[in-house]
């Protein structure tokens, strides 16, 4: 397989519509938001979840390409497994052997779990006797931040009914209430990082990029609910530097890109004075992305994969 050989940054565009992209536990499972400028706010936790999740669809298992957080998976097991299939004597007190069959044991994890040599992992989860518990850490070529939506929102929340009921002595109810959170449109953008230097640690490869691609495409496509039925993928642009370091602060090249909104006609720029009096974004159509090539640096190549 080739070794990573270039940085990346890339800005994912993805919008909601009549859904919750990511509820909040502390909040009754409201949608995030950013309480002083109400935009929307979407976790990396989240969007991992996703890719994990269509790795583990399409992989199925193979090779390689295993989900080390998987739901209701055992992290010790996998760690256990690490240290019989290299053969190495597990120390006791959840401590992770010294040298070179530490490391052993790390790569071993790197090579058959595509999230850890990917996102990375902190597999020092202890145990009850501690003994083939810590695979050691590992940072990830891959980072993602969150998600914020290019406007404020609004969640609405939405009362529902059911015609069934739980116990018994609830027979003699007609219906029973509950209620919804739902935005009813957000465009959300997010920023992604793919370091080469730690990608030659964890030996995630030009193969395991393609996948990444393939999975932020397609991961909504597999991830439907009645919270999350619209969700889409709008765009992906990606920046490839032409060097292992970069060429360029990935700043530089996120301000590069930019959403404007439709208004009378014209394309002016979210959070301009103009769209005080504009109706509320409703579709993607509202918007427009638009990236200034001419202000990208030398050694930049810009693609749009969707």
């Amino acid at each position: 397989m080739n070794a990573l050989a270039n940085r990346y940054e890339f800005v994912l565009f993805f919008d909601v519509a009549n859904g919750n992209p990511n509820g909040d536990p502390d909040a009754g499972n409201l949608p995030r938001i950013d309480p002083e400028t109400s935009q929307g706010l979407v976790t990396d936790v989240a969007i991992k979840r996703k890719i994990r999740n269509y790795i583990a669809l399409t992989k199925n298992e193979a090779d390689g390409f295993r989900i080390y957080m998987a739901e209701r998976s055992v992290l010790n097991q996998a760690h256990q497994e690490a240290y019989k299939a290299t053969g190495i004597e597990a120390p006791k007190k959840g401590k992770l052997p010294a040298g070179n069959d530490g490391t052993r044991i790390t790569s071993w994890m790197c090579d058959n779990f595509f999230d850890i040599r990917t996102f990375g992992a902190v597999m020092t989860t202890g145990g009850e006797t501690g003994v083939g518990t810590n695979a050691g850490q590992v940072r990830g070529p891959v980072q993602l931040a969150f998600a914020r939506s290019a406007e404020p929102i609004l969640p609405i929340e939405v009362a529902i009914t059911r015609s069934s009921v739980t116990n018994e002595r609830d027979l003699d109810k007609e219906r029973t209430m509950g209620r919804k959170h739902i935005v009813p449109y957000g465009l959300y953008r997010m920023h992604g990082f793919i370091n080469a230097k730690l990608a030659e640690k964890t030996g995630f490869t030009e193969t395991d990029l393609e996948l990444l691609w393939e999975a932020v495409e397609q991961m909504f496509e597999f991830d439907r609910s009645a919270a999350r039925g619209e969700m889409a993928v709008r765009k992906l642009l990606v920046f490839r530097h032409d060097s292992p370091l970069g060429s360029a602060p990935a700043h530089r090249l996120f301000e590069t890109v930019s959403v404007l909104r439709t208004s009378g006609g014209d394309l002016v720029p979210v959070g301009d004075d103009r769209l005080h009096n504009a109706p509320p974004a409703r579709t993607f159509s509202d918007y427009a992305i638009r990236v200034d090539t001419e202000g990208l640096p030398d050694g930049v190549e810009l693609t749009e994969r969707v």
